[in-house]
Formats: structure tokens, sequence, C-alpha cells
């Protein structure tokens, strides 16, 4: 019986531990990771956000990284210890766009609060600029009713421009979004 308590208390401190930067990666998603991208996916307090219903099946999952994860221009894991655990991307614009960038992303609900994802925009925000050098702003539009994402954005340095009123429509509801945006020539926070 003692030896079970002692187990059960450093499993509880092992997951107590603060979880270090040098632990967060981002890196491409691959087929490989469909069981991790599952748990996000299909989990509704995180779809509540976002333009897709949460996954019901392996073969949805599947189809949506073969389609689109991996033709997308710039789409990567957020990695722990390299375990997928969450997504972040930015979609370029093309055309008189081509100076902007579109920021997206998603974590497990299980990490959130964390500062992961914080990480992972900082990540984004030290890289992007260089990859793509005609790139001068990262934009992220978040849902009026997402306070922790507006956290992130403002802890990593992006600039609230404004609510755009009714500005699209999501799962039959038509939202109040949060336009924020970060240029090449702005300071990243915290660094």
């Amino acid at each position: 019986m003692e030896e079970s308590s002692i187990s059960t208390s450093v499993t509880k401190r092992e997951e107590e531990k603060e979880i270090t930067y040098s632990r967060i990666s981002l890196r491409p998603l691959e087929l490989s990771d469909l069981e991790d991208f599952m748990v996000w996916t299909s989990d509704e307090l995180i779809s509540r956000f976002c333009f897709w219903d949460s996954y019901s099946s392996r073969e949805i999952g599947l189809r949506y990284i073969k389609e689109i994860v991996i033709p997308h221009p710039w789409y990567r894991a957020i990695c722990l210890e390299n375990r997928p655990i969450g997504a972040i991307s930015v979609l370029p614009g093309s055309g008189i766009d081509n100076c902007r960038g579109e920021l997206g992303y998603v974590l497990a609900s299980k990490y959130w609060g964390k500062g992961i994802v914080t990480q992972a925009v900082k990540l984004v925000v030290s890289m992007i600029f260089k990859e793509w050098p005609d790139m001068v702003r990262l934009e992220a539009l978040v849902d009026v009713e997402n306070p922790g994402s507006q956290r992130v954005l403002e802890k990593v340095g992006f600039q609230k421009e404004g609510v755009l009123r009714k500005y699209l429509i999501q799962k039959g509801r038509i939202l109040d979004m949060v336009m924020y945006s970060f240029l090449s020539t702005d300071p990243i926070l915290g660094d």
C-alpha cells in the first residue's frame, strides 16, 4: 500500500512540473500523427471556436491531414517533446495581399493555460518573416468570446486593432471578431 502511494505522489509531481519552453517545438504534421491529431480535433471544447465541427472518425482526420494539412503552405504541429498536442498555421496572402498572412492555432484542452501556445506563437513570429521576406504583417482574428486566445496574442506583442462587428458566420452564428496584428518590425514581448 505504501509503495502505491509513493508512486502516485511521484506521478502527480511529474504532471505538475512546469512545462519548460525548451520542450516545445514546431514541426510538420505527418500521417503517423493521426492519433494525436484526433485528440484535439474530436474535442468539443476546442471545436466551438473553430470553423470545423469535432471530428467523429479517424477517416475524416486522415483525409484532412492528406488534403489540407500536407499541401498547406505553412502548417506545423505544436509539439511537447516531439509529440503533437496542437497545431499552428500561417496562410499567406496573395496578389495585393502578399504582404500579410493569417495566423491560426489550436491546442488540446488538457494543455490550456500553461503558456504553450504563447511560446508557439513566439516561435512562429521569430521565423515567419525570415522565411517569407515579402510578408510584413501577421494578423489573427479571434472570437470576442475567446479571451484566452486574445491574451496569448497580447502576451507575444500583437496589437489589438479593434472589433469587427458581425464579421463572419460560423456554425450558423454571426460573430464579432477581434483583429490583431504583428508587424515584422514589432518586438516580440518577453524575449
